[in-house]
């Protein structure tokens, strides 16, 4: 079943499944020939624990760059009613027997009428984790946290997020793609220090583009450390190209924490809405 499809085909089910994965050993999520996915291992798995003779889709919340990892993701998967019907109690941990170490699914159930993983979605929440101990990262959490070589300004780096929150062209922080918008809302910018002295960015907005949180952090911890200015990250927002200065930082520290759906009830109304192009009014950045 495509993933513009509003509903699974006559006699299928549509299944929610919920993901985590650490993206080290990945090329990304999306399915490739010759390389290890997040969507190939998943849907290879189902496809030889239900013994299906054939290979399933599946669509999914966000699809993550090489590299990122997920604790929240969300897909589905249209199942023959059957098939469903006699393994719905057993699929979870039959997967967990199946998948290998660094993929788990850890929720699987009918979805409700009108859901659609990518399209039903109202919010996307990504943290993106940096130590700047002079001593470098906590080994264990070297895969997972980025170090930076000098301190960062929290305070700062909170400044400039909230200069950048709204509806807005995102071109200058998303590599582009050919017939697809740049237009996000972004809903939530934050910076917390943990205990640890992790500095942690909580970003959340309706959609990502290609790249956009590993650049928007790249621009703020240029205002953390001093290089730019607090004002600098809106700057290059209205600017709508990329900047020289703007590193897009490494995929490691960036986790898929949680993905947003509206009640049950709204789910096939934002299902349709998501598909539109969207445009910005006249005169805005």
């Amino acid at each position: 079943m495509s993933e513009h499809g509003d509903q699974p085909q006559d006699g299928f089910v549509r299944v929610r499944l919920d993901l985590a994965y650490d993206g080290a050993g990945f090329s990304g999520w999306a399915r490739q020939r010759a390389r290890r996915t997040v969507q190939g291992e998943v849907e290879d798995a189902i496809a030889t624990v239900l013994r299906l003779g054939g290979p399933v889709e599946l669509t999914v919340a966000g699809r993550t760059d090489a590299g990122v990892h997920a604790r929240g993701q969300v897909a589905h998967v249209d199942l023959p009613g059957e098939v469903w019907e006699a393994e719905r109690d057993k699929l979870r941990r039959r997967l967990a027997g199946r998948l290998p170490w660094d993929v788990r699914v850890f929720g699987v159930g009918e979805a409700p009428a009108g859901f659609n993983a990518r399209f039903s979605a109202v919010w996307r929440r990504y943290a993106y984790r940096v130590g700047d101990h002079p001593g470098g990262v906590d080994p264990l959490l070297r895969g997972h946290v980025l170090w930076h070589d000098r301190p960062v300004d929290v305070e700062a780096m909170n400044e400039a997020g909230r200069l950048l929150l709204g509806e807005h062209d995102f071109a200058a922080y998303c590599k582009k793609r050919e017939g697809a918008t740049t237009i996000r809302t972004l809903l939530d910018v934050r910076w917390e220090r943990r205990d640890d002295g992790v500095a942690v960015a909580t970003v959340r907005a309706d959609a990502f583009c290609h790249n956009m949180v590993r650049a928007l952090v790249g621009a703020m911890i240029l205002v953390g450390d001093g290089h730019k200015p607090v004002g600098f990250p809106a700057e290059v927002l209205a600017g709508r190209v990329r900047h020289s200065a703007v590193n897009v930082v490494r995929p490691h520290g960036l986790t898929l924490e949680e993905v947003g759906y509206p009640p049950d009830h709204l789910l096939a109304a934002r299902n349709l809405e998501a598909r539109n192009l969207r445009t910005l009014p006249a005169g805005c950045v």
